[in-house]
């Protein structure tokens, strides 16, 4: 920004350590005590607040009391106001040392981004880092603004002070230890932050700082592994399950859970609800992965693990991941509140032509969960207690299983005496004429359509198990 503002031929007129900065890539830069006759006081507390750089910011341009004003008391127009506000959230997450904390309640940068947001109709003013590329290609174009994008990076102006000052009114209400600065939220561009205690939850042994994204996909490896009592693997790609299997040992249910979809697993989140050996570490090793979550690593484990700079190896505190009772959700100017989705079927009705088998009841049971926590429309395909197939975040429940089916046939998986479960109610027959066309032969669904009988009809003509559950999972 600096180099485009200096191609224009504009003066730049900047404080402390980024004067220091600009200087060194040699950049011509006046010092705000040029401007105002003042040093800096009180340790940097007092730089900017004076009429030399206030009355620049705020005269209207079309005043002519205001010009004359100016003329007389030797100000000079400031026409754009760039700040970087102290990191008071980064500094709160960092540590506890109240003095430190208090010193990164910036004073100044606030002010300066008040006056220069209202002053808007003569004034330009960028509040984060956010908009600096904005700015920069206003630059690239010759400098020129108009009123409504002045009014644009004044509202977002306006939306960080209250951000921040919100942040500073919760850390002296006493909410002082839950609020994380993340890098940024689920966009470079966009801003993030974390309300609560990782702490609590989680040792971080080893990688980088915990992104929005990650956050987002570590909550729905948590809830999934939470419903497995058995020996458990799951691989999370962007929330949903791309690899899910039950075993005798980790090892095996990591092979398992990656050769559902190998492809997928690429970059995702790795959850164990037991001991990671040495042995399935150096499996895991060969993946690139962004997380990985155990409730204990053998020694030799985790310092094989660590052999990569940037991934994320997190020691879960609970054997088990307790859901809070409510759910909530942002929408329109509001907030959605509802209760925790617990539980998976509310009743097991056999309405096919014969009761599931015991091995088909425990991929029912198996499949009935990992479709709970797939987005809609979902269906998951199981076999052996592996997830071998998946469909997720479909328009059409038949083309959540046509996705499921090919996955299935991408990875070689034989879908032979598979079973399949439906996050919601089968509303035609093309579900289970579509699978039962596969080889797939018991089916797992809530039910609750008016045409549940064109299902169930099929189903016993076909010497299929169909399992009603009363018990619907939408995840939207």
């Amino acid at each position: 920004m600096a180099e485009a503002l200096q191609k224009l031929g504009v003066g730049i007129i900047s404080t402390g350590g980024t004067l220091d900065y600009l200087r060194e890539l040699g950049i011509s830069v006046t010092p705000v005590e040029q401007l105002t006759g003042y040093p800096s006081i009180l340790g940097g507390r007092v730089k900017t607040l004076h009429p030399g750089v206030f009355g620049g910011i705020l005269a209207k341009r079309d005043d002519e009391q205001h010009l004359s004003e100016m003329n007389k008391h030797g100000l000079r127009e400031i026409d754009l106001v760039i700040v970087d506000l102290y990191p008071f959230a980064q500094t709160v997450a960092e540590t506890t040392d109240e003095d430190r904390i208090i010193e990164k309640i910036d004073i100044g940068g606030p002010s300066l981004i008040r006056a220069a947001a209202k002053n808007y109709s003569d004034v330009l003013v960028v509040a984060a880092r956010n908009d600096y590329e904005d700015l920069i290609h206003i630059l690239e174009s010759g400098g020129e603004t108009t009123q409504e994008q002045r009014r644009s990076f004044a509202a977002r102006a306006f939306e960080v002070i209250t951000n921040y000052d919100s942040t500073i009114s919760r850390y002296f209400s006493g909410t002082k230890g839950n609020l994380r600065q993340l890098r940024y939220g689920e966009n470079p561009h966009q801003q993030g932050m974390f309300r609560g205690d990782l702490e609590k939850l989680f040792i971080q042994h080893h990688g980088k700082e915990l992104s929005y994204n990650n956050l987002v996909d570590i909550d729905a490896a948590m809830q999934l592994i939470a419903e497995f009592p058995d020996i458990t693997f799951a691989i999370i790609k962007h929330t949903n399950a791309c690899g899910v299997a039950c075993r005798p040992t980790v090892f095996e249910a990591w092979k398992a859970a990656l050769a559902a979809d190998s492809e997928s697993a690429f970059g995702g989140v790795l959850i164990s609800n037991s001991l990671v050996t040495r042995e399935a570490a150096e499996a895991i090793n060969e993946v690139f992965f962004e997380i990985l979550i155990a409730p204990v690593f053998e020694s030799a484990a985790l310092e094989l693990l660590r052999s990569r700079k940037n991934r994320i190896l997190l020691q879960t505190r609970s054997p088990k991941f307790e859901q809070p009772p409510e759910m909530y959700r942002s929408a329109l100017n509001g907030v959605l509140i509802q209760s925790t989705d617990r539980g998976n079927i509310s009743t097991w009705e056999d309405v096919g032509a014969r009761p599931a088998t015991p091995a088909e009841k425990e991929d029912l049971l198996f499949a009935n969960i990992v479709c709970k926590h797939l987005k809609s429309n979902a269906i998951a395909l199981a076999k052996n207690k592996q997830l071998i197939g998946k469909g997720c975040g479909q328009t059409s429940r038949v083309d959540a299983l046509r996705q499921a089916i090919a996955k299935a046939q991408q990875f070689g998986f034989d879908l032979e005496g598979a079973v399949l479960a439906s996050d919601a109610f089968f509303p035609f027959d093309d579900c289970v004429r579509l699978g039962h066309e596969a080889g797939i032969k018991a089916f797992i669904q809530p039910g609750g359509s008016v045409r549940d009988k064109d299902s169930i009809s099929y189903c016993r003509h076909n010497d299929l198990a169909l399992v009603m559950t009363a018990m619907r999972h939408f995840r939207h």
